[in-house]
């Protein structure tokens, strides 16, 4: 990618980034810090890698997109919303009564959304099927679906990645959102994940190891996860938790706790002022 295009990714991004801000303050409660975390594969997902279109979010041979960290949706929401599947003024009702936008995806009411999601280790194994009926239809489409690293302790998550490698599903890609954070703390205190991309390779995945907040880094791996063949593809991505908020990263307390209104503040003068910059550079 030219540095024009990579300016236009992080410029979205950072909206992405406010917008999953003002969501979990309007709400009083939601999920910031895996929100931040991921807002750059979710902002390369939708801008740059995958083949859908807001005008037509049904259309059968679109690529599919399962969010299997489901309380990580204030920043996909704010993708979706300047994808165009709906107005960017609708995150400011996140998780109230009757809202479009749910405290975890909900394919029934929201554009965009393919699955709902929120049990961990549930939304992979519905990314599996996905894949798996694409290949029986003889379609084209791909399938990607964003773990949580602390996700990864759930049995179910390497139950389907046995299914997703017996079944040879090399349209189907893992990216697993490694912040090194989880709810209760440190995921290597928890439950040790350490030698992740061993684990995949040994279930019969293709993999890479990346910082997930570099864009060229990405496009690398997602043109790998494209060339693999008779194997599905993990990427694992290395992230800050609460990435671009001072206050906010390598915090595991910042995992589901909302903002106040001086923190509030203070996190969208931040972002304002990385947008700043990147008009600077943009010019």
């Amino acid at each position: 990618m030219n540095s024009a295009e990579i300016i236009k990714l992080k410029k979205l991004a950072c909206k992405a980034r406010s917008g999953a801000i003002i969501g979990t303050y309007n709400a009083k409660s939601g999920h910031p810090g895996g929100s931040l975390s991921a807002a750059d594969i979710f902002t390369y997902l939708y801008f740059k890698e995958m083949n859908v279109d807001s005008s037509d979010p049904k259309n059968p041979d679109r690529d599919r997109f399962v969010l299997s960290k489901g309380h990580a949706c204030p920043s996909l929401y704010a993708v979706l919303a300047m994808k165009g599947y709906f107005p960017f003024d609708e995150l400011k009702s996140l998780r109230h009564v009757g809202a479009m936008l749910q405290g975890h995806p909900d394919m029934k009411g929201t554009p965009g959304i393919d699955m709902s999601s929120g049990s961990l280790g549930q939304g992979v194994s519905a990314a599996c099927g996905m894949a798996a009926a694409g290949k029986l239809d003889g379609k084209s489409y791909r399938v990607y679906t964003v773990l949580g690293d602390g996700e990864c302790e759930e049995g179910q998550v390497w139950e389907s990645a046995m299914f997703a490698s017996h079944y040879k599903l090399d349209n189907l890609c893992y990216i697993i959102d490694y912040n090194g954070l989880q709810i209760d703390g440190n995921v290597e205190d928890v439950a040790g994940l350490n030698k992740l991309k061993e684990k995949f390779e040994a279930f019969g995945f293709g993999t890479v190891e990346i910082n997930g907040h570099d864009f060229n880094e990405l496009e690398a791996a997602f043109n790998q996860a494209r060339s693999c063949k008779d194997k599905p593809f993990a990427i694992i991505a290395k992230t800050v938790k609460g990435k671009g908020v001072s206050f906010m990263e390598n915090q595991a307390g910042w995992h589901g706790v909302a903002p106040n209104d001086e923190q509030y503040k203070q996190a969208m003068a931040e972002l304002d002022a990385q947008m700043s910059e990147l008009e600077k550079e943009e010019a």
